[in-house]
C-alpha cells in the first residue's frame, strides 16, 4: 500500500528538522502542503504536460524579495506532489525519505533565493 499524505507530512517534517539550524530558523512562515498532483493551472504555467514530471514546487516570495508592503499575499508554500514522488520512489529504488528530503531542500533553496550548487551543499548537510 502506498504511503498516504500523513506519512508524507511526517517525512517532510523530518526533512525540515534535519536542515541546518541557520535555515530552519527562517522557515516558520513556510507551509508544507501535500497534494497528489500539481493543479492544471500550475502545470500549464510551467509548460509541463505530464503531471508526473513535477515532484515539488515553491510558491511565494523568496526571502530576498520579501517586503512589508506585500501584505495580503499568501504565505510561502512548499508543495510536495505525492503521486510523482511515489512513482520516482518505485522507479529509482531511492528511499522515499531521500526523495522527499531532496525536494524539500530544493524548494527551501528557492525560499532563500539560493543557487543549485548551494542547495546541493545543504542537501549533503541534511543527510
Amino acid at each position: 500500500m502506498a504511503p498516504d499524505a500523513a506519512t508524507f507530512e511526517r517525512l517532510a517534517d523530518a526533512a525540515v528538522a534535519a536542515l541546518p539550524e541557520r535555515f530552519r530558523n527562517h522557515l516558520d512562515g513556510v507551509v508544507v502542503r501535500i497534494e497528489d498532483f500539481a493543479d492544471e493551472e500550475t502545470l500549464e504555467a510551467m509548460g509541463i504536460e505530464d503531471p508526473f514530471e513535477l515532484t515539488g514546487l515553491y510558491s511565494g516570495r523568496s526571502m530576498r524579495e520579501e517586503s512589508s508592503l506585500a501584505s495580503g499575499e499568501m504565505r510561502p508554500m512548499i508543495h510536495l506532489y505525492r503521486r510523482p514522488l511515489l512513482d520516482e520512489w518505485v522507479d529509482t529504488g531511492v528511499t522515499l525519505e531521500a526523495l522527499i528530503t531532496h525536494v524539500i531542500v530544493h524548494e527551501v533553496g528557492h525560499h532563500f533565493g539560493l543557487s543549485d550548487a548551494e542547495m546541493h551543499a545543504i542537501e549533503e548537510q541534511a543527510g
